[in-house]
């Protein structure tokens, strides 16, 4: 087993509580699905989100789907002139026997805009 990084972002429609969760959810759950892990392989995710989603923190979706115990920490990402707006990002760091290369970084709803070199 080694320690990875994985990285996914989803552009939120609007700011809503419901919306955040629902679109943090999405990328947790594609973040997984993608990568082939459980639950417990996940030792950290650190959460961003753009100034202008206030409405939810992301890591209360990623508790819903069963991350409790899970370190979890949401931060603002920076404030870049012309960067695109409702952006929530993660970094997973995950044990995997994946190597680097295999690794499958997950950009959705728009945010593939951010990464086209690495979003699958």
């Amino acid at each position: 087993m080694s320690v990875r990084a994985v990285r996914g972002a989803v552009q939120v429609d609007v700011d809503e509580r419901e919306e955040v969760l629902a679109r943090t959810r999405d990328l947790v759950a594609e973040v997984i699905s993608a990568n082939e892990l459980s639950l417990d392989d996940f030792i950290s995710v650190i959460f961003t989100s753009t100034a202008d989603l206030v409405s939810e923190f992301p890591a209360v979706a990623a508790r819903e789907l069963g991350m409790g115990d899970v370190p979890l920490m949401c931060a603002r990402e920076l404030e870049i002139e012309g960067s695109m707006p409702r952006v929530i990002r993660l970094m997973a760091h995950v044990e995997t026997t994946r190597t680097r290369a295999q690794v499958r970084h997950v950009y959705l709803n728009g945010a593939q805009a951010l990464r086209r070199d690495i979003a699958q």
